[in-house]
């Protein structure tokens, strides 16, 4: 039987490896062996679709990445093991997911995240409260700016048009952009901690 769940796993799959211009219902039909009159009847187009699978692909990183932060001993170990995780997922997505989505369907990405509760931008303030009652950050930080900060930088990954791939690897942005940041916010004891932990920030895929 074909269910919406499976509809979104599928079509979900589709969308990330080819981006999601290219993939159309007809396209999702032919991957489930099933009708588009069966699509039609648990979504009413491709927009709808796709919103559902944004949510599903939201809360699956928003469950990853606090099950990452509860596994770490300290903030420099969570930043760092989410740093690894957001280069796997570059190396999983493809780039025309986030670009397509932009440039066909404005404001849908931020529609859906707002949807998820911005949960990255509150995961980022919780990690800066962390680093500050660990006297790891500096105590005259602003955490809301910091958290708007870091998340400029990490839209910066998506940015092919600034960084083609072909040019910059993402590892070698997340590198070059988010460490030395992270550096300037640290204590004389997040800098030691930083120095011990960086190979986490240099996770190569």
């Amino acid at each position: 039987m074909v269910t919406s769940e499976l509809i979104i796993e599928t079509a979900t799959k589709l969308f990330i490896t080819h981006g999601v211009k290219s993939i159309t219902i007809d396209r999702i039909v032919k991957e489930l062996h099933t009708s588009k009159r069966t699509i039609y009847s648990h979504f009413e187009d491709k927009i709808t679709l796709l919103r559902a699978c944004l949510d599903v692909y939201h809360t699956k990183i928003r469950v990853e990445n606090e099950e990452i932060i509860q596994s770490a001993d300290n903030v420099i170990e969570a930043m760092g093991l989410l740093h690894q995780r957001i280069v796997q997922r570059s190396h999983q997505v493809n780039p025309n997911f986030f670009s397509d989505i932009i440039h066909y369907y404005p404001g849908l990405l931020n529609e859906s995240y707002e949807q998820n509760g911005n949960f990255a931008h509150q995961q980022l303030i919780d990690l800066a409260q962390w680093g500050l009652e660990a006297g790891i950050f500096v105590e005259d930080m602003d955490v809301e700016v910091v958290g708007k900060t870091v998340m400029v930088m990490l839209k910066l990954l998506k940015d092919n048009n600034l960084f083609p791939v072909t040019e910059f690897s993402k590892e070698r942005l997340t590198f070059g952009i988010l460490v030395p940041y992270l550096r300037g916010l640290c204590t004389p004891e997040g800098i030691e901690l930083l120095q011990v932990q960086e190979e986490l920030f240099r996770v190569s895929i």
